[in-house]
């Protein structure tokens, strides 16, 4: 009797249970405006496409450009400037040293009148000050330069921006149409990434333990692919499930076609 038991039970334990799972993309993009301006080009024709390479969306930037335009005539007067007044520098380092000198020269001389030596002191303290205003210029000057540079890296990073370029992605949906504002944050595309799927499975508890080690059947058929992930923590929907991600490279199934997966 617990013979035949014995072999009513072993087709339960060696039967393994059949998921249904939908092949969907392994990734879902939602891109969205980094920068506030108006929309001035829209490939409309492009959507329900997946784009190897393009220029999508084409947000307005003339105002961006002439501003760059602008910054880089002021960096040549900065630069002149600059110039100028490090020639000026030179000839006042000179006059400096030379009215020190003679102050010092005639300080402790007793035959020279105070008030000469004042005004010799007087002369030197002045060509003193003139030397370092005019250091203090060109620092200044050099830290304008510093701010225009950084403004014009800003502005070429919003032009950047502004081309919603769009590399190996199908594109599911364009929200914006030509004309619109957007601002920060605004929507633009969605995505799908359909350079990898994903297969999506809620498994018990019991399917879970050792199921890395098991070998995965698809449509019938013996595949190569492992459980990619597991989460730890059972499925708010599906209670006492987990949820389990199998990542298929470069399939060759349609997206959302529905596949029978076995793990034996």
């Amino acid at each position: 009797m617990k013979t035949l038991l014995l072999l009513l039970i072993t087709p339960f334990l060696l039967f393994s249970k059949e998921h249904y799972a939908k092949l969907e993309p392994i990734e879902n993009l939602t891109i969205k405006s980094a920068v506030s301006a108006q929309v001035i080009h829209v490939e409309r024709s492009k959507e329900g496409r997946l784009i190897k390479s393009d220029t999508i969306i084409q947000l307005d930037s003339q105002l961006d450009n002439t501003r760059i335009a602008s910054i880089q005539q002021s960096l040549g007067i900065i630069e002149t400037m600059i110039q100028t007044n490090q020639t000026i520098l030179s000839l006042l380092e000179e006059s400096k040293q030379r009215q020190e000198e003679y102050y010092y020269r005639i300080s402790n001389m007793q035959s020279v009148s105070q008030t000469k030596k004042d005004n010799a002191f007087y002369t030197y303290t002045n060509s003193r000050t003139q030397y370092f205003s005019t250091q203090e210029k060109i620092d200044s000057l050099r830290k304008q330069r510093v701010d225009l540079n950084y403004e014009i890296a800003r502005l070429q990073d919003s032009i950047e921006k502004k081309s919603i370029y769009i590399d190996n992605k199908f594109i599911d949906k364009i929200l914006v149409n030509q004309g619109d504002y957007v601002n920060m944050g605004t929507p633009l595309l969605q995505l799908k990434d359909l350079s990898s799927g994903k297969l999506v499975l809620f498994l018990e508890a019991d399917e879970v333990k050792n199921i890395k080690k098991k070998t995965i059947y698809i449509d019938d058929k013996k595949s190569k692919y492992k459980v990619s992930k597991i989460w730890k923590v059972s499925d708010e929907k599906f209670i006492s499930s987990y949820r389990t991600e199998i990542i298929i490279k470069n399939p060759k199934q349609s997206f959302s076609k529905l596949l029978k997966v076995e793990f034996k």
